[in-house]
């Protein structure tokens, strides 16, 4: 491996439990978007958002995409990393983006028993299914035209690692 990988997709597709887990496999750095714009600003994204605007935030975080971005890195991105075409440019030529696809029934069970404290404030007023589903209907095209690739992430973190691994072939210790 020498390009970063781009993982995106949904809040609750793996995106952080699936990069730990490849770049321990793969003995690379890993990078979370949010966990580094947070820790960078000293304040969660609800903050940032409730104080600044979405704009702003987006503004933060597509140059947190641009900081963080090297060789031997996996980059786990914010689930609306993709909605900035500059954003969805930057990846593709810089590296190999993984959109981690999931059902909304998954996206929800994950949600629901992982809930990230205050870590991202809701997008809509909605209950979470009917907001994960919106959201992932206006965003799934999005993630497939950034991704150079698409895996099930349904499956338990490793066996995504595996299908990725095996989907780039990539040369990683085991």
């Amino acid at each position: 491996m020498n390009q970063p990988i781009f993982l995106v997709g949904s809040r609750g597709c793996g995106k952080t439990t699936v990069g730990l887990e490849l770049a321990r496999v793969c003995q690379s750095q890993f990078v979370d978007t949010d966990r580094w714009l947070q820790d960078n600003a000293g304040q969660t994204i609800a903050e940032i958002v409730e104080k600044e605007g979405w704009e702003s935030f987006r503004a933060r975080e597509t140059a947190t995409l641009e900081a963080v971005t090297a060789p031997d890195t996996i980059v786990a991105t914010g689930g609306g990393i993709i909605l900035a075409e500059h954003n969805r440019q930057f990846m593709r030529e810089k590296g190999i983006v993984i959109y981690l696809c999931a059902p909304v029934s998954t996206l929800v069970a994950r949600l629901e028993a992982f809930p990230e404290e205050g870590q991202r404030p809701a997008l809509t007023a909605k209950p979470l299914s009917e907001e994960v589903s919106e959201v992932l209907a206006e965003r799934d095209v999005l993630y497939r035209g950034a991704a150079h690739h698409i895996v099930d992430a349904s499956a338990s973190p490793e066996q995504v690692v595996i299908q990725i691994i095996t989907l780039l072939r990539l040369a990683c210790a085991s």
